[in-house]
């Protein structure tokens, strides 16, 4: 469900999150669907529980998750969290493509490579 990337610059709890965040917004994850516990994803993942609470509050308080006592994390109903989401990846598409235009890089390719998807660097 989440994987780690221990050569990646960002800590393992924005991590976590990131992965989640990216599951629900791809509709993997959808309303009402019940996260790992925090004993459950930290024994699979082998980091300490703590990692699995700090980034589930950070989702709870984002919105993205809701927490029930006694019977555990649920993706929230909260369909504006995902809206956010993609508002922000965007705006950061559009900051690439206007630095890739000053770079010389024309339209139509910036279009060709949206369209050919996947991890080919042309």
């Amino acid at each position: 469900m989440v994987h780690l990337d221990y050569r990646d610059v960002r800590p393992i709890y924005a991590q976590i999150i990131d992965s989640f965040k990216e599951q629900i917004t791809a509709g993997i994850l959808g309303t009402g669907d019940k996260l790992p516990s925090v004993r459950e994803l930290a024994a699979d993942l082998a980091i300490n529980p703590n990692t699995i609470q700090r980034s589930y509050r950070s989702l709870e308080a984002e919105g993205w998750i809701v927490t029930v006592p006694g019977k555990g994390c649920f993706v929230s109903a909260n369909g504006n969290c995902q809206e956010r989401e993609r508002k922000r990846l965007m705006d950061v598409l559009q900051e690439t493509c206007t630095a890739l235009e000053a770079l010389g890089i024309s339209r139509e390719e910036l279009a060709e490579r949206i369209r050919k998807g996947g991890n080919d660097h042309a």
